[in-house]
């Protein structure tokens, strides 16, 4: 039986990012013997403009029935001034929330031919290769009670609430601790322990949990701390595991040690490994419809698509052997291009990958 890839375009560069990941599942399915379905829904604003919803019912049915998802991206200035349950970045959460999606695996990964392209002295990035373990279907962003009221003396505050169950903290650090089994095996569990309550627990149960992976060496550190280590010395971690606020901060702030955010994809995954996987930068709607954004990272995605949901490793060692390719041949797109560097589109980039797979046949 066929697998089945749902492909949600979104918004922005969203459709243009997607087009090229898709020529390149196109190029597996015919010359690699790669057998998949893909399948088109329609989420954020682009959904919203069409069906009055960011997230209509036929998108989730779609979802929740593919064996994984490629998203591209959601969002744009046009929508920002619609109610909090139509903005299409609600479609992201409840996706999240809908499907489990509980585990945000974000690498960060120095392509050597990049080292240049990064605001960092060489030195210091050169052979990067993190992963950033999220927490996502909990902590402040989906905390109740929620809202914005008015006090007695007339002033208005916005409250948010900050909740993590043991079962959830326990959740998402196994997956951590596992993902560090594979690698080298150190984790950095990062939180406000000397702040917050929901910290202390958080730290509480990391300890418990390092017992039974022996293999694993465990340390803390505070999330500020943890920004600076990212900008002083990033090389000193193999695997951060955090919460979502904070790990949302600190997966961008890795993204820019590697050059471009352009680069960099992401997982979200659920207790069985199915999930939805998409680039970690915005709609950039500022470039929309230009043909200069970079697909690279939604190329990648579905390297990560194929190898944590699909089970077809081989096949994504293909497509990022095919991107170091690319990029061994000097093409950039302008956000990686150096100065006075020619820079490509956003098709002949990803025509040029399809090519480098072509040619390793």
């Amino acid at each position: 039986m066929s697998l089945k890839i749902a492909i949600l375009p979104g918004d922005g560069i969203g459709p243009e990012i997607v087009a090229e990941a898709e020529k390149v599942l196109a190029e597996l399915r015919a010359g690699c013997g790669f057998d998949a379905e893909f399948e088109h829904a329609r989420v954020g604003g682009t959904a919203y403009e069409a069906e009055g919803h960011p997230l209509p019912d036929a998108t989730l049915a779609l979802a929740r029935a593919a064996d994984a998802i490629l998203l591209g991206s959601v969002g744009g200035p046009q929508w920002d001034g619609l109610e909090r349950a139509l903005r299409p970045e609600q479609a992201l959460l409840a996706l999240r929330a809908e499907l489990g999606l509980f585990a945000n695996l974000r690498p960060a990964i120095l392509y050597p031919q990049l080292a240049g392209a990064s605001t960092l002295k060489a030195e210091i990035v050169s052979g990067l290769d993190l992963m950033i373990v999220r927490e996502l279907t909990g902590g402040i962003y989906f905390g109740q009670p929620r809202g914005i009221r008015r006090r007695d003396d007339g002033q208005r505050e916005g409250f948010n609430t900050l909740l993590y169950s043991e079962h959830e903290i326990e959740r998402i650090g196994r997956s951590a601790f596992a993902i560090a089994q594979k690698r080298a095996g150190r984790l950095c569990s990062v939180d406000k322990a000397n702040v917050l309550e929901c910290s202390e627990l958080w730290r509480e149960v990391m300890n418990r949990l390092a017992g039974d992976y022996p293999d694993v060496e465990l340390s803390h550190m505070y999330v500020d701390n943890a920004a600076m280590q990212l900008v002083r010395a990033p090389k000193q971690f193999d695997v951060m595991v955090t919460s979502n606020m904070f790990g949302d901060i600190l997966s961008d702030a890795a993204a820019m040690l590697t050059g471009s955010i352009g680069m960099l994809p992401s997982a979200s995954l659920d207790a069985s490994g199915k999930g939805m996987y998409e680039p970690i930068h915005g709609s950039a709607p500022d470039i929309a419809g230009q043909g200069v954004a970079n697909p690279l990272a939604t190329i990648l995605s579905v390297a990560m698509l194929l190898r944590y949901s699909l089970d077809e490793a081989a096949l994504a060692s293909r497509v990022e052997t095919a991107v170091g390719d690319v990029l061994d041949r000097g093409l950039r797109t302008a956000d990686i291009a150096a100065a006075g560097e020619q820079a490509v589109s956003t098709s002949a980039m990803g025509d040029a990958v399809v090519a480098a797979l072509r040619a390793a046949q």
